[in-house]
């Protein structure tokens, strides 16, 4: 195996082992030592690739990121009005979230040792995203029926609605994996009003009034 082809897989294992230990224990109590062996490699491998456990630390925020930027490059390409896009969106994350140790790690990490990765942050990113989408491709009905024709008269409102939605679960299914059954975000979505931008926002603060994860 080439030694270039070896040192990225020793790079990945050495992350995903952090990531399991960091959820097991939490980033404070996981030692350096621990995460060489969990990954098998030896201590001197580990910091040859990480300087200390912040830099270790860090790469799972990175990688973290990587795979969030993929599932949204994923919701942008979607040619499906914002409603039904994110409910597919919401499908794909709550999937890699569960299936992927490394992002529900990274997600779980303090705001202040991943910015980037805290409740606020998502919000943010994720209300850009979607407002971009109303604008640009309509809302469409949040049940996954035809799509309106017309322009969608709030859009700002419509993407607090649904920002608000996707962190909502997102929250709710880190004590309770219920809440990222497919099944159940398809359900819920069949629930929501055919109109979004016609619900009214009292009550739904815009992302720039919510308070930043403690």
């Amino acid at each position: 195996m080439p030694t270039q082809h070896r040192a990225i897989q020793s790079r990945q294992a050495l992350i995903r082992s952090a990531a399991e230990t960091f959820l097991e224990k939490g980033v404070p109590a996981a030692g350096m030592v621990e995460i060489s062996r969990r990954a098998r490699l030896s201590k001197g491998a580990l910091y040859f690739h990480f300087t200390s456990k912040d830099d270790l630390t860090l790469a799972v925020r990175d990688a973290a990121l990587a795979t969030l930027q993929e599932i949204e490059n994923g919701f942008t390409r979607s040619a499906q009005p914002l409603a039904t896009a994110v409910r597919d969106f919401a499908v794909e994350l709550f999937g890699r979230v569960e299936s992927d140790v490394v992002l529900r790690a990274g997600l779980r990490l303090r705001p202040e040792t991943a910015p980037g990765l805290g409740i606020y942050a998502l919000e943010q990113r994720w209300y850009a995203l979607f407002l971009d989408k109303a604008v640009t491709c309509g809302t469409g009905e949040p049940g996954g029926r035809a799509p309106s024709q017309a322009p969608d008269a709030e859009p700002r409102r419509t993407a607090q609605l649904l920002t608000s939605i996707v962190v909502g679960l997102l929250h709710l299914g880190g004590e309770d994996g219920t809440w990222w059954d497919k099944e159940a975000v398809v359900d819920l979505w069949r629930l929501l009003p055919a109109a979004p931008g016609r619900v009214p926002a009292a009550g739904i603060p815009t992302p720039a009034q919510m308070p930043a994860a403690g």
